[in-house]
């Protein structure tokens, strides 16, 4: 979620050559992780999930709002190149169904119906695509960080993968620290590798957190997997359309396509390319919204769609 930020130069940092333009939200509703990158200078948490409680509160007070979202002049991604990290010193010892379900998770998404979700908005390097390159995962198995710090997160990428030369690199992170009081499950960002665009995204542990849990009652995946797998796909999806400063595409609120649809789900599951399942909110098309062909969301709202 953008919104309305306060806009800092690009700044460098002492990271090994780490830099990024500056963002933050500062209409959020209250969640100390988030407010605190005002003063400390780091990268934006942008697409921010909010969890179901903070999302309802900020959707109850925008049903007359101008649902559409419109372009910001910045680029996309037309191609994904992603490699997933799971940092954190239990996932060596007890990854559970997780480490392979975000496996088949991101092997399935490039060419799938539901990456198809995207492709109607363009950028100033193209239009979005469905094509995505899955590198595998690594796994840190050093004491992670929690989201707070979006420059840690940032450290992590740059210190475990070398970043794809294209840009279009997107590089998720997974800890294994529980959310705890935060009021939000995930959320992307942008930065730079040795002088190399990169997005990541940061991922909270959120096994047994009925605040993250989409309720999959139909793919047979752990609560904990399928609470990962619905953040990743709203993360990703934002991450393609809305990636880097001055920014792409989201409506007069801030709210990218994820934001838009997050926690409405179409139907039981959806199929991927690979043809694993998985339960996952829908997207947020104009295209569809303007013809009136897509589901609607928590405010009613007629314009997502999950590529089913």
């Amino acid at each position: 979620m953008r919104r309305r930020f306060l806009m800092v130069a690009i700044a460098a940092q002492a990271l090994g050559g780490l830099a990024y333009a500056h963002e933050i939200d500062k209409t959020s509703p209250y969640d100390p992780e988030v407010e605190d990158l005002t003063i400390r200078g780091e990268p934006p948490m942008m697409g921010i999930h909010w969890d179901r409680e903070m999302h309802g509160s900020i959707h109850a007070k925008r049903k007359g709002n101008n649902p559409d979202m419109t372009y910001h002049g910045g680029k996309i991604l037309p191609h994904t190149v992603t490699k997933a990290i799971f940092w954190g010193s239990s996932w060596a010892s007890n990854p559970g169904d997780k480490i392979t379900g975000i496996d088949s998770f991101y092997g399935g998404f490039g060419n799938s119906h539901y990456a198809g979700t995207t492709t109607e908005y363009s950028g100033s390097n193209g239009q979005v695509g469905t094509s995505s390159t899955y590198q595998g995962h690594v796994i840190d198995t050093s004491a992670a960080s929690g989201g707070g710090s979006t420059s840690a997160i940032l450290a992590e990428v740059c210190k475990t993968i070398t970043p794809d030369t294209s840009g279009n690199g997107y590089y998720p992170v997974y800890t294994d620290i529980p959310r705890g009081h935060s009021g939000y499950c995930a959320y992307h960002s942008v930065g730079t590798c040795g002088g190399t665009p990169v997005q990541f995204a940061f991922f909270w542990k959120l096994d047994g957190d009925a605040g993250c849990d989409p309720q999959d009652t139909t793919t047979g995946h752990s609560q904990g997997l399928a609470a990962l797998a619905n953040v990743s796909g709203h993360e990703i999806a934002e991450a393609m359309t809305d990636p880097a400063n001055p920014g792409a595409w989201y409506d007069s609120s801030g709210e990218e396509n994820g934001d838009k649809c997050a926690w409405t789900f179409n139907v039981p599951n959806v199929t991927f390319s690979n043809g694993s399942k998985w339960k996952i909110q829908g997207e947020w098309s104009n295209a569809a919204y303007d013809g009136g062909a897509g589901y609607p969301n928590s405010s009613g709202q007629r314009g997502c769609i999950d590529g089913h």
